[in-house]
């Protein structure tokens, strides 16, 4: 007799739409951003010796391998259907290449800058993007000793809240990071033309809703296990 139990998944709350969503503003954000770096700035090109080129990777790699990456580790551990260690995995695998990807485009303003004879870390984008980059390492680093690396039930128990707040708020501190960069580079480059600021204030918008509907995906959206 074949004793296999099969176990199927449903939303404990209706929130895939909102998944769905979520995932069509990160993939919207995602080409508004191409466009406007590949059509208007010329292209993104880290080894470039044109300093345009190089600085264009830093918008690139923040959203996609920072912001993108950080939305999507979030909404894999709450609404993927599997079981809960591989939904650790995979939450952990997005946030270290969130991370990587993160430290590269950081590398891509600092080299323009030198490229540049432009001072480092001035304006309150720089601020609250290296704040929200170290807070988020740290975080990644909590999180891997507490949840992955053995903490006991008790400490997990006191953790869990924490480190759920903590990213929450982490993933709108750095899309804030993200409008207040878009904005700082529109005013110090002068947009060409009014499509190309339509073009970075719906890129902006996308990104913030982006954010939105993560988080409701995250807070709504939670598998359970059906025997």
């Amino acid at each position: 007799m074949n004793n296999t139990t099969v176990v199927t998944y449903r939303y404990r709350r209706p929130a895939s739409g909102l998944t769905g969503v979520a995932h069509l503003f990160g993939i919207l954000s995602i080409i508004l951003l191409l466009v406007w770096l590949l059509h208007y700035r010329g292209s993104i090109e880290y080894d470039s010796e044109n300093p345009a080129r190089v600085f264009n990777a830093h918008p690139f790699l923040m959203f996609v391998g920072f912001i993108f990456l950080s939305g999507e580790a979030m909404m894999a551990f709450k609404t993927v259907p599997a079981e809960r260690n591989v939904r650790k995995f995979m939450h952990m695998i997005l946030h270290v290449i969130a991370i990587i990807l993160g430290i590269v485009g950081i590398c891509a303003v600092f080299k323009y800058h030198d490229m540049q004879n432009i001072e480092d870390m001035y304006s309150l984008h720089s601020w609250i993007g290296m704040g929200t980059f170290c807070l988020y390492c740290l975080q990644w680093l909590v999180g891997f000793l507490v949840f992955m690396a053995g903490g006991s039930s008790d400490t997990k128990d006191r953790m869990v809240g924490w480190h759920m707040a903590g990213g929450r708020a982490l993933l709108f501190m750095s899309i804030c990071a993200a409008l207040t960069g878009l904005m700082e580079k529109a005013h110090f480059l002068g947009l060409r033309t009014q499509n190309e600021a339509r073009l970075v204030n719906f890129t902006g918008l996308s990104i913030l809703l982006f954010g939105v509907f993560v988080d409701l995906s995250v807070v709504l959206g939670r598998y359970i296990y059906l025997k």
